[in-house]
């Protein structure tokens, strides 16, 4: 079986890259993106099995993808990834829920490794049906 398509966006080339780097190791085949007009594209093209979205980003924001991908009628998992408040996490984790989208996490920055794949291994079982 084919790997699921994680796709990922952060403005932090480091951070992407670690991102990434779990994703590969946890059984996924990771697109990272760095722009909004990126993450539409490669998410219409490519229709992901699962997205990681950092919630803040210069000229744009997290709430408006995850809009986007309530708009897209997508199902699969969103994982929130960002150094924000907990506050601000919960509340777009309640946004991405009351939009009807399938909500992951919230993961606040910075991320250890072994939670993100702890929990990416978990989205992952949840995928292969």
């Amino acid at each position: 079986m084919s790997q699921p398509r994680l796709l990922l966006i952060d403005d932090e080339p480091r951070l992407a890259e670690f991102l990434a780097n779990a994703a590969r190791s946890s059984g996924f085949d990771p697109i990272v993106t760095a722009r909004d007009d990126e993450f539409r594209d490669s998410f219409i093209k490519s229709r992901p099995e699962m997205v990681a979205l950092d919630l803040g980003m210069p000229g744009m924001d997290g709430v408006e993808l995850t809009r986007f991908l309530a708009e897209q009628d997508y199902r699969g998992p969103v994982l929130i990834v960002s150094g924000f408040d907990r506050r601000v996490l919960e509340s777009a984790f309640r946004l991405g829920e009351t939009l009807g989208l399938n909500m992951a996490g919230p993961i606040e920055k910075p991320v250890r490794l072994e939670v993100l794949e702890e929990l990416l291994a978990k989205l992952k079982a949840t995928l292969v049906q």
